[in-house]
């Protein structure tokens, strides 16, 4: 009788999101295959529809993990400037995540894991902003929301395209943020 391998290996969830995350680093999102998955994770080819019923389901899951990092992230922050670097850190520290997250058709936008965790990550900077003096803002809290969230989302995706490789050069990438940020926001830090 020829010898199977067992479906089961430890936390098998996460050894196939852990092998999505490095094909995507490699390759991009649009090269993921669940098959492949599942011959990099050393399943069988079943095992990830089982976890994610499909390729969808499977980056959603991802986009849903990095929001809840990202919340997690923000919630540590000191202040705003602080938010902004840690934004910039965490896309540096899991692009994959990252590209994912922001690629809204990918996913699915209905899923409750991720419009959570979407959520919470938008408290997250939205609580960084309102910790600033309104006067320090020189606009209303939601715009200072706006524009804070576009310089750090913007600056860690020109960052990660290495669309900044020649001005930001060998200077970490984190003090030239914070440096931005304070030509932007007067917060006093």
């Amino acid at each position: 009788m020829p010898e199977s391998r067992p479906y089961h290996h430890g936390d098998l969830r996460r050894a196939i999101l852990t092998a999505a995350l490095d094909a995507i680093a490699a390759d991009g999102p649009s090269a993921l295959s669940l098959r492949d998955l599942a011959r990099r994770a050393g399943v069988s080819h079943a095992a990830p529809a089982h976890h994610f019923k499909d390729r969808t389901g499977l980056l959603t899951a991802i986009a849903a993990e990095g929001f809840g990092l990202l919340a997690d992230t923000l919630n540590e922050a000191a202040e705003l400037k602080d938010a902004g670097v840690r934004y910039v850190r965490f896309a540096r520290e899991h692009p994959a995540h990252f590209q994912v997250m922001f690629t809204p058709e990918l996913l699915r936008a209905d899923d409750l894991e991720l419009t959570t965790a979407r959520t919470l990550a938008g408290d997250a900077l939205r609580g960084a902003v309102s910790a600033v003096r309104p006067e320090s803002l020189g606009i209303d809290a939601r715009l200072a929301g706006v524009a804070a969230w576009s310089l750090a989302h913007g600056f860690a995706t020109l960052l990660l395209g290495h669309n900044l490789d020649g001005p930001v050069g060998d200077k970490d990438p984190e003090e030239v943020f914070r440096t931005l940020a304070a030509m932007l926001f007067r917060t006093g830090h």
